[in-house]
This record gives structure tokens, C-alpha cells and sequence, in this order.
């Protein structure tokens, strides 16, 4: 799929995120799309309307979400303008802290696939039911919007490491193979397989991870309010008619929301889950993601947040105490004695910026190679460089057109031609040498032919987060989309023409059809269905709910429900679905 500019003309996409964004492609949906989404939401807003936080079913109106069929984006993105937000299509799976940037920029992300009707009840991959029906409604409310943005200007800061994109990539794998109706029992077992290997891989829990199991347990499968009777807010939860109805049994136990329940909580999103938590309110997530955001590497900063960007070999930004930001994929560090990092490289495109602004000539086609520079005091010196006034930095031959040697407490030496010092908010960020020697003992860490150093200013590392600090003018993610695509499903003729029975039907129940052409045009529709798709059970209870609501054909009305009860006997998987559909027809 391509992206779709008409699509995002009422959304401001971010450059560095748009890669993510397709087009919805709205006429690929299939009549039986439509009838997959129809039962759910039928299903849902019967269910849920006592039992959801009390904005769901006004949210489903003002989110530009219809039970009759699939949401088209556009019409969305009219009724989302007027609370400020927006939503976006993607494909499947993306990387959480690209779903989180989303977020942090008021726009829903959308997997514009739709499960199949074999996994009607529940499917662990995203799908258009799941994040539109489930996300939407409840941005209706200002606390819980409020929550999400908060979130995810905290979550796409977070630093991962590279099993867990590895993790990432397997589950997207899975979920589609899992959604494949042409995957043999094989594949789905080695793509299993292979979560399964990945999953073991992982020694550490991230920041991402960390956040991760929170906004599973809370924006997926949260619950609200009181504890022995919660409503559901959970997304999760809201878009599968199985798993909301099963929630607020017994056997699923109800837990008191708490931030370090939360994180010490790992989930499996191929099954049920067996406990829930329940907040008070959403001030309650809202404090969590804030005590949460104060353990990270971006309000810590450090060494020990600087390896832990090293180990995701992804774009990340450290900022020097000068306000210095540096945003490229960390490569390498080096440590004095006592362990601390003492010098920092990137490999490959590098920017410099200030208060998220990049430095003009600072950008990433001018460090396409990389950045490297010292961190620390200069020897001897109480007072840090950034910190030096004119005076100062003469003391040190630090002049434009002098010569100098600079010593770190460190031992880094740095020797070559000033340029040019730079300040900004009255500090040194940047000193410019041409001709220039970084040495550290025996090794060589910049060299005369290399062309200007540009050397880094500060005393310490006081922040470290995930992606660049300038995202509009860097215009690339912490992560790029996944190569991992979808097959666009291919139908055999005899689907085709079941097909056309449901869009017959629909059009009967949508169009302003005289009774008896209902009664005439049902029973012949009936006659094929019983010939060539004797087991399809959603037309069917499509087909009785239409004359049941007309009230027509009690015979035709008896014979379907005596072909439910039948297919009911016959596919255990479904029964339940299928008594859920005939309870709203009583």
C-alpha cells in the first residue's frame, strides 16, 4: 500500500511518521468485512452499554463510528477534529514507541485490516475493530485523551533494546501468518516457534517493555472504578465480543491498579487474560505514567543510560548539560576507571540541536558519517567548559584562528585550530577545530584529514531518550516500518459468489425494500446457501434478523433458527457466537 496525502488532509502527520501511514483503501472491504464488523459492533454496543465507562457509546457517534459498517478514515478524522485528534490507517503491528509518537501528536494509528470471519470472537492481530471500535470511543473523555497524549509523549522516548525489536518483529510475524488463511498448521507452529526463540532471547526488561506491559494493562484491558463492580475502558476488551463478556466473571481475577503490579506483569496476547487491574480513576494513569517517566533514561541521563541506547542500536539522542542534543544511532563508549563514559560515538547520520531545534549546518547530511566527542571536565578545572566566559576560554587558547590543547579529567586530549566557539542560552555547545588530533592514550580517535571536529560541550550526559531530538527536520523514526507485509487475500470464484448473497442481503436490510420483495428475494437467497455454503451461520442469522425485524416468512424464520441451533451443535468454536446473535433477535 501506498500512503494516501488525501487521507491525511484534516491530520498534521509528523515527516518522521508518515512512513508508517497507508491508504485504507476503504473499497477492498468485502461484504462479509462489513458483516464481521456489523455482528461485533452489534454485539458490543448491546453488551457494553451498562457495563463500559459511560463515554463508549456517545464516543461510537462522535468518533464517526457506525455499527453498520467498516469507518471509513475520512469521515473519522471530521467527527476527531472536533475534540482535537485524528487517526491515521497503518499496517498491522508497528513499533510501540512509533504507536506512542502517534499518540503524543493526538492521532489514533489504525490497522485498516479486518480479522477474518473465522476469528470473529478475537484475533491477536490489530485490526480495524479493534482500533477504531476499541481506541475511539473513549478519547471522548478529556481525562482519558489527556492520559493518552501524556502517554505518549512519555512512551515515545523510550529506550528499547534490539531483542525487543526482534521480539517486535516476531509477533507482527506471527499475527499475520495467524491471519493468513492459507497458513498451514507448519507455519503457524514455526512462526510460534520463533516468538517463542526471540522471547527467550530477551535478558532485560526495557523502558519500552516497562511501558509497554502498562499500556497493556491499562489503555488495552483496563478497568475502572469500583472494584467489585468496574466498568471497562480497555480497548482490548471493548473490540472482542468474546473477552468482554468474560471479563467481569469471577474466574478472571480483579486486581487494584498499581504502577509496580502493572510492569512486573508480562501478558500474552494470543490468550485470554486471566487478571485484570482496576483503577480508580484516570488521574490514577495519569500519576502512574508521570512516576514512571522519572525512573527513565530521559530524566536520569548518565552512563548507565547511555549503554542502555547503545544496546538498541536505533536512533537516540543524548543531551550533553550544555543543551546540546545529539541524535544518531549510538555506536560505541568509552569509560575511565571507575566505569563512566567518558567519550560517545555514532555511526551513520548524526544531527546537533538545542531546545529540540537543529543547529543550522548541524544536520544529518553534514554528519553522515557519524559524531564522536568527549564528556567531562577539563583537568583541573571545577568549573565546566560550557560554563567558561570569554576570558575563560582565552586562558585556554580556546580563540577563533588560535591553536590549542585541551586535557580532559578523562585523559582525552584534543589538540588543532579553534573555528569557531558557539553558544546558545549562554552556553558553549560547540567548539569547532580544524586540523585537529583527539587522542586517549594510545589511541586515536580523530585525525587531521578527517576535516573539522566538531567537539560536543558539557560536563555530563543528563538525558538520554529514543528518537532525534529534532523529529521534523531528522524526518526518520527510532524505527523503521517493518519489511513484514500482509497478503492482500485472493478469492476463489465460490467465494466471490457468497460474496454477492451478503451484499444482497445487506442492500435488502440498507435500501428502502417494499416487504414483499424481501419475501420474495429471501427464500431463493436461502435455497443457494443451503446448496453451496451450508455452514456459513452469519448470513443466516443476517437473513432471520432481517425478517425477524420485518416480520415476515415465519416459516423461513423458523427453518433458520432451526439451521443455527444445527450449525450451533456442529461447530462448538462458534456456538457461543451464534446464541450471542440469536439473543438480540428475541
Amino acid at each position: 500500500m501506498n500512503r494516501s496525502e488525501s487521507d491525511l488532509s484534516l491530520v498534521k502527520v509528523p515527516v518522521h511518521l508518515k512512513e508508517f501511514v497507508v491508504e485504507q483503501d476503504y473499497e477492498r472491504y468485502t461484504p462479509i468485512d462489513h458483516a464481521v464488523w456489523r455482528y461485533v459492533m452489534r454485539q458490543n454496543s448491546s453488551f457494553l452499554g451498562t457495563r463500559a465507562h459511560h463515554a463508549y457509546l456517545d464516543g461510537l457517534k462522535q468518533s464517526g463510528i457506525s455499527i453498520e459498517r467498516i469507518p471509513n478514515i475520512k469521515e473519522m478524522n471530521e467527527c476527531l477534529a472536533q475534540i482535537g485528534w485524528g487517526a491515521v490507517t497503518v499496517n498491522g503491528f508497528i513499533p510501540s514507541v512509533a504507536f506512542f509518537d502517534f499518540q503524543a501528536h493526538g492521532i489514533l494509528p489504525i490497522a485498516c485490516d479486518i480479522r477474518q470471519y473465522d476469528h470473529i470472537a478475537y484475533t491477536p492481530a490489530p485490526d480495524i475493530i479493534h482500533e477504531a471500535a476499541g481506541h475511539a470511543p473513549i478519547i471522548k473523555d478529556e481525562r482519558y485523551r489527556s492520559y493518552l497524549r501524556l502517554f505518549g509523549e512519555i512512551g515515545s522516548k523510550a529506550l528499547s533494546t534490539w531483542e525487543d525489536y526482534e521480539v517486535y518483529e516476531a509477533i507482527r510475524h506471527l499475527s499475520i501468518v495467524k491471519e493468513d488463511p492459507e497458513a498451514t498448521a507448519e507455519e503457524i507452529q514455526a512462526a510460534e516457534a520463533e516468538l517463542e526463540q526471540k522471547l527467550q532471547a530477551v535478558t532485560e526488561i526495557s523502558e519500552a517493555t516497562r511501558l509497554s506491559r502498562l499500556y497493556w494493562w491499562t489503555v488495552e484491558y483496563g478497568l475502572i472504578g469500583d472494584l467489585e463492580n468496574p466498568q471497562i475502558y480497555g480497548a482490548g476488551l471493548l473490540s472482542s465480543v468474546g473477552e468482554s463478556m468474560s471479563c467481569l466473571q469471577p474466574h478472571v481475577k480483579k486486581i487494584p491498579f498499581s504502577l509496580e503490579a502493572c510492569i512486573e506483569t508480562d501478558f500474552d496476547i494470543t490468550k485470554p487474560q486471566p487478571q485484570l487491574f482496576v483503577c480508580k480513576d484516570f488521574d490514577q494513569l495519569i500519576e502512574a505514567v508521570q512516576a514512571i517517566a522519572r525512573t527513565m533514561a530521559v530524566s536520569v541521563g548518565g552512563t548507565e543510560s547511555l549503554q542502555k541506547a547503545l544496546r538498541m542500536r536505533q536512533i537516540s539522542t543524548s543531551v550533553f548539560s550544555s543543551g546540546l542534543q545529539v541524535s544518531g544511532v549510538l555506536s560505541e563508549l568509552l569509560y575511565d576507571g571507575d566505569g563512566e563514559a567518558i567519550y560517545l560515538k555514532t555511526s551513520g547520520p548524526t544531527a546537533l540541536a538545542v531546545n529540540s531545534q537543529e543547529l543550522p549546518g548541524h544536520g544529518k547530511e553534514y554528519h553522515k558519517e557519524g559524531f564522536g566527542s568527549p564528556i567531562g571536565l577539563l583537568a583541573g578545572e571545577a568549573t565546566p567548559l560550557e560554563l567558561f566566559d570569554d576570558t575563560r576560554l582565552a586562558d585556554y587558547g580556546i580563540i577563533p584562528g588560535e591553536t590549542t590543547t585541551l586535557t580532559f579529567a578523562s585523559g582525552i586530549t584534543v589538540t588543532g585550530n579553534v573555528a569557531y566557539v558557539h553558544r546558545e542560552d549562554g552556553k558553549v555547545v560547540l567548539i569547532g577545530f580544524t586540523d585537529c588530533t583527539v587522542a586517549w592514550g594510545d589511541q586515536t580517535l580523530f585525525q587531521p584529514q578527517w576535516g573539522t571536529y566538531d567537539m560536543a560541550v558539557g560536563q555530563k550526559i543528563v538525558s538520554v531518550f529514543a528518537g532525534a531530538a529534532d523529529r521534523e527536520r531528522f524526518a526518520t523514526g527510532t524505527h523503521k516500518p517493518s519489511r513484514l507485509v500482509a497478503k492482500r487475500p485472493t478469492y476463489t470464484d465460490e467465494q466471490l459468489v457468497l460474496h454477492q448473497y451478503y451484499q444482497r442481503v445487506r442492500d435488502l436490510r440498507e435500501g428502502d425494500t417494499p416487504d414483499d420483495d424481501i419475501a420474495q428475494a429471501l427464500p431463493e437467497i436461502m435455497s443457494r446457501m443451503d446448496e453451496r455454503f451450508p455452514s456459513d451461520w452469519l448470513l443466516r442469522l443476517e437473513m432471520l434478523e432481517l425478517l425477524v425485524a420485518r416480520n415476515l416468512l415465519t416459516q423461513e424464520q423458523t427453518k433458520l433458527r432451526q439451521q443455527l441451533d444445527d450449525l450451533a451443535d456442529r461447530q462448538p468454536e462458534n456456538r457461543q457466537l451464534i446464541q450471542n446473535g440469536l439473543a438480540l433477535l428475541a
